[in-house]
């Protein structure tokens, strides 16, 4: 997140609850309130397989993303049907800390690719 930060305005909010359904409620309450949220993306290991290029084109092409990772039992189903695209960061099951983790990386390197910054190799 900090090394994303001289490129991107980045925030990351917690929402802790166990259960995926008030979760859920409160990223669609967050989202509703926030003006001009850009595209939003579910992270669930069912959805869309995408290379760093791909997340790199994605971060380009849109002013705003809102990224959208749930707790221990995944997106709550209203989360995943309000998204407007569902990535997949790989087909095993990770914590969602380990998942943020991996979101921030590929984010930073998308960034990157963006600006042609040796940190990505091909």
């Amino acid at each position: 997140a900090r090394r994303s930060r001289p490129w991107a305005e980045l925030e990351i909010v917690e929402l802790k609850d166990q259960d995926p359904e008030r979760e859920a409620a409160a990223m669609l309450a967050r989202l509703g309130s926030a003006a001009g949220h850009g595209l939003t993306v579910a992270m669930d290991e069912r959805g869309d397989p995408a290379t760093s290029r791909d997340l790199a084109a994605l971060l380009g092409a849109h002013g705003s993303l809102t990224f959208l990772i749930g707790g221990p039992d995944g997106l709550g189903p209203a989360a995943r049907a309000r998204a407007d695209r569902t990535l997949s960061l790989s087909p095993l099951t990770f914590t969602h800390e380990t998942a943020r983790f991996l979101l921030l990386e590929q984010i930073y390197r998308g960034l990157a690719i963006l600006r042609g910054h040796p940190y990505h190799r091909d």
